[in-house]
């Protein structure tokens, strides 16, 4: 039998458009002859839509906005059995039925940081990626970094602000950035990925415009000193015996990563594998395994590093649902490393049932 799958993809967050393009890369990805696939779109409002069972392969992101033939539904709508009294057939509860296992496609707050996973933990349903904990330190940057450096785990220094904090004295948090971090500096909201409302800072007029974007996108930013060092980033894959991918470079021709290089103008360099020693291989790979522990990560996860000149391995952030177009870079690693885009995928919803399975062997009752 077909395993019925479901892909969760848009959501309510400033990386909506980014989530569409994973969606429909996974989607013309899938061998159908093994999945029954079912798109669920979130609207940016927050609003769930289910649509039909797809039978083939979607050309346009604007395809899966589900605009006319998609069906509102409630997100508990997903398992409809959790209502299911003795004697009351599933069916009646819900046309489209229960969901084997679900594969969460979304990027940043409402999705990638623990409150869908949440949910689907009350539903029962086996889901591909990281768990309620793992995704909501990893979202937060700040309690990643508290967590890593709980954890022994090198790192760039850094600072936060809460946006209330900031505005009762504005001057005292820029002095306290120039005293401990200097110049360069990133200012970054807390809970977003893909770059969004990130700035590189050189003086206090552009610490100033900084702090003003990120409060935009969160309650809470964190500043970290710049690093003059490459940056690396390693795949990781796997539950509780995780296994790493080559390295990747990343070699941007602007003054940062940023959404823009990213996503729109193709300016970045990516070289797979990076050209680096066996030595600061292995030591970036230790760190990898090291900080997939340290949050209780499973599945998934891109961990980006700094390689300085000296040597030193510095943990920038992970990430724990990375772009995962086949142009991204986790799946590219992994191309690299002999696992396809396509067996990628069905590794991913293995682990996730294998995870899944596990948590039903624990005792519910004393």
């Amino acid at each position: 039998m077909k395993t019925k799958l479901g892909l969760i993809y848009g959501g309510k967050s400033a990386e909506h458009k980014v989530s569409l393009q994973t969606a429909k890369a996974v989607i013309n990805a899938l061998d159908l002859s093994k999945y029954e696939v079912h798109p669920i779109y979130i609207t940016e409002n927050g609003e769930w839509t289910r649509g039909a069972q797809l039978q083939g392969p979607v050309d346009h992101v604007e395809e899966l906005l589900l605009k006319e033939d998609g069906e509102a539904v409630s997100p508990v709508a997903l398992n409809p059995g959790i209502f299911a009294v003795s004697g009351q057939a599933e069916e009646s509860v819900h046309s489209a039925g229960k969901l084997d296992v679900v594969f969460p496609l979304l990027h940043g707050p409402n999705g990638e940081d623990g409150t869908v996973q949440g949910l689907l933990e009350l539903l029962n349903l086996p889901y591909v990626g990281n768990g309620v904990l793992a995704s909501a330190a990893g979202m937060d940057k700040i309690m990643m970094k508290n967590i890593y450096e709980q954890a022994g785990i090198k790192q760039p220094e850094y600072v936060w602000y809460l946006r209330r904090d900031w505005e009762k004295d504005q001057d005292a948090a820029y002095t306290k950035v120039e005293e401990k971090l200097g110049y360069p500096c990133f200012v970054k909201p807390a809970n977003l990925g893909s770059s969004v409302g990130i700035s590189k800072c050189k003086d206090r007029e552009s610490l100033k415009e900084a702090f003003e974007l990120a409060f935009e996108y969160d309650r809470k930013i964190i500043i970290e000193e710049g690093i003059d060092g490459r940056e690396i980033e390693i795949a990781v894959l796997g539950n509780d015996e995780p296994e790493c991918s080559v390295v990747g470079e990343i070699v941007p021709e602007t003054d940062f990563y940023d959404y823009k290089a990213k996503y729109e103008d193709g300016s970045t360099g990516l070289i797979i594998p990076a050209d680096i020693t066996s030595d600061d291989y292995e030591n970036i790979k230790r760190v990898a395994i090291q900080s997939f522990k340290a949050l209780d990560c499973s599945g998934l996860v891109r961990a980006d590093f700094f390689l300085t000149e000296e040597g030193d391995v510095l943990m920038n952030e992970i990430n724990t649902m990375p772009g995962f177009t086949p142009f991204s870079m986790f799946p590219m690693l992994w191309q690299e490393s002999g696992l396809s885009y396509s067996k990628l995928i069905e590794k991913l919803v293995e682990l996730g049932v294998e995870r899944h399975n596990e948590k039903q062997k624990i005792k519910h009752t004393f």
